[in-house]
């Protein structure tokens, strides 16, 4: 009777352990794609952070680099080297400005969707000024920027009093000042250098349009998403800092790319 009962459990034990392994050999040979998550202009990775918590807790890998924001060649050959330490498959998410640089390194090796957020969705020869300026709607501007001259040129910063309004109308203000404070200027010459590459149409692509969005225009989003052919998702008066005031649409969105 003890024999046969020690049976079983040898039996139920190989069962276990023949779904464990198989298990672990589906998880190895699908393995859940590294997200990559570019930040934009007068911003740093902190505008991720509660995407970055929700994806982590999910078991995603996260890579969230600072970008110089010296201009899209520079920042695409810093990025490039950064990517080429990810091994595997990646998604990548662009914010903003960062949308740019998602759509010029999409070519790179392990790349399989893109997901651009309250960003820009180039093509070949654009600039993200003209993008900018194409629609209504953006505030923007000489009124809500302060320029840094130094020797090697001419930086950008959106004025504390302006970010708010501009950036993060759906935040607390207490947040939207420490965000404003903490800002990363960008080279100014950035928003008139031409994209060199269109993403490739063959990758699946998603966009996250707030619109309640005042940086850039959600019309010139829309134009940008369609274009592109991406699957979009609106998010009704959300701010450009959409990845913060709703990171759990986002999050979600992010995702859907991933799988």
């Amino acid at each position: 009777m003890k024999l046969r009962r020690f049976g079983a459990l040898l039996a139920t034990a190989a069962v276990l352990l023949t779904g464990a392994t198989t298990a672990t050999a589906q998880t190895e040979h699908n393995p859940k794609p590294t997200i990559v998550l570019l930040h934009g202009a007068f911003a740093d990775g902190a505008s991720w952070s509660e995407v970055t918590g929700k994806l982590q807790r999910d078991g995603y890998t996260v890579v969230v680099p600072a970008l110089p924001l010296r201009g899209i060649a520079a920042d695409t050959t810093y990025l490039s080297g950064v990517l080429a330490a990810v091994p595997g498959p990646k998604v990548l998410v662009g914010h903003s400005y960062g949308g740019a640089l998602v759509s010029e390194l999409a070519g790179t090796s392990g790349v399989k969707s893109l997901v651009y957020v309250a960003a820009f969705i180039p093509q070949a020869g654009e600039t993200i000024g003209a993008l900018n300026a194409k629609y209504p709607g953006s505030e923007l501007g000489p009124d809500t920027t302060n320029a840094i001259s130094y020797s090697g040129g001419v930086d950008l910063v959106v004025k504390p009093e302006a970010f708010h309004r501009v950036f993060s109308a759906d935040l607390p203000a207490r947040q939207a000042a420490v965000l404003g404070a903490s800002q990363r200027p960008i080279n100014a010459a950035a928003f008139d250098e031409p994209v060199a590459t269109t993403a490739p149409a063959g990758l699946p692509k998603y966009a996250v349009i707030p619109t309640g969005d005042h940086a850039i225009p959600p019309a010139a989003e829309r134009f940008m998403a369609e274009r592109a052919h991406a699957r979009t998702v609106e998010i009704p008066d959300a701010s450009h800092l959409v990845a913060l005031s709703h990171s759990s649409a986002v999050t979600q969105v992010i995702e859907q790319a991933a799988r």
